[in-house]
């Protein structure tokens, strides 16, 4: 990221984590690597979890969340705020970690499970092999689903986006990602019923 040169902010070292997502774009834009600093640390965590579940491999989604914010770099001065940062970048990470699909075999396990504390009721061994099971079969189904509705559903339930940023995300037309959103809600039920 030293292909332009960083202008200082008025701000200093108190820089932006209070400044709307819009104004730092545009001083990212114009050469301000703080700006983007402050974006990356904002957006980083979330774009990581919608990374790691479409990908299914923490290494596999660091790269691609790593890409998506070298990318957003180069193409800050083609953000033309139509859509919020936000939702600029979950669509480059899509986008990447589409790509990295293409050319990678998916791995079957998300590796949804948090390790239980000590003396939770799910440290029990009969309670987490239940637990990892109904993870596995969570990973399964969300695996079988078609790329399309996988993302839909991720964004919706994971990152909890609105119906117009995913349609915004996915390039579609709400209706469609309403539709998505039915099939893969239905088809996983239908696979976690036994888990209910």
């Amino acid at each position: 990221m030293t292909e332009r040169t960083v202008s200082p902010s008025p701000e200093g070292d108190l820089l932006g984590h209070d400044l709307p997502d819009g104004l730092l774009a545009v001083r990212a834009a114009e050469g301000d690597e703080d700006c983007f600093a402050v974006l990356v640390q904002r957006h980083g965590s979330s774009l990581l979890v919608l990374a790691r579940r479409m990908l299914g491999n923490p290494q596999d989604a660091e790269e691609a969340v790593q890409d998506a914010f070298v990318s957003a770099w180069r193409r800050l001065p083609e953000y033309r705020h139509s859509a919020e940062f936000r939702t600029w970048m979950h669509r480059i990470t899509v986008n990447r970690c589409l790509t990295m699909r293409r050319h990678r075999p998916p791995p079957l396990s998300l590796d949804l499970v948090v390790e239980p504390a000590a003396g939770d009721a799910w440290s029990q061994p009969a309670r987490c092999a239940e637990q990892d099971a109904a993870t596995a079969a969570l990973s399964r189904a969300l695996a079988e689903l078609d790329v399309g509705q996988r993302i839909c559903w991720i964004l919706r339930e994971v990152e909890g986006l609105p119906y117009k940023e995913i349609a915004h995300v996915t390039r579609t037309s709400e209706s469609t990602v309403r539709g998505r959103l039915f099939r893969a809600r239905r088809s996983l039920q239908e696979v976690m019923g036994p888990w209910r």
